[in-house]
């Protein structure tokens, strides 16, 4: 999986360790690397402990969220935001939710199209023809009558 951008001779870069900065001047939300307190990153104990909770906490999240998949509720924005929680810490999280932002991205210009808008909208309205039609059917043979109450078919 490519995760980068399609820009050639684009790295992920990590802050320098003295000063914060980036080597190219970003500003230090847009890299890649942990997101913890300086005091958290200056102990190797407590660093690893702040990431083994996010860890945790991330994969609750992600697990709500697919549970809520086959049930009522927001599953792929729930997943999304777990993966964002892991993403505050971890560089693959960051990769996977940088690749899926540029596709989602992607996926909503090609939406915008309109020659993929007017298929988009005249196959709905064929899908609702033909739903109708069926109905339409239904109602002149049956009536009102709920399928489970139908005695002669």
């Amino acid at each position: 999986m490519n995760t980068g951008s399609d820009e050639p001779g684009e790295v992920a870069v990590s802050a320098d360790e003295g000063t914060g900065e980036k080597p190219d001047g970003a500003k230090d939300g847009q890299g890649l690397g942990s997101r913890a307190p300086e005091f958290v990153k200056a102990r190797r104990l407590l660093h690893l402990s702040w990431q083994v909770l996010i860890f945790v906490i991330g994969l609750a999240v992600v697990v709500a969220g697919i549970i809520m998949l086959p049930l009522p509720g927001p599953g792929w924005v729930v997943i999304f935001g777990g993966m964002a929680i892991w993403a505050t810490e971890f560089v693959w999280a960051q990769l996977v939710l940088r690749w899926t932002k540029r596709k989602v991205t992607e996926a909503a210009q090609r939406a915008l199209d309109p020659r993929v808008r007017r298929r988009n909208i005249t196959l709905t309205v064929i899908g609702l023809v033909i739903v109708a039609a069926i109905l339409g059917v239904y109602l002149w043979k049956f009536g009102f009558e709920m399928p489970w109450n139908i005695k002669n078919q």
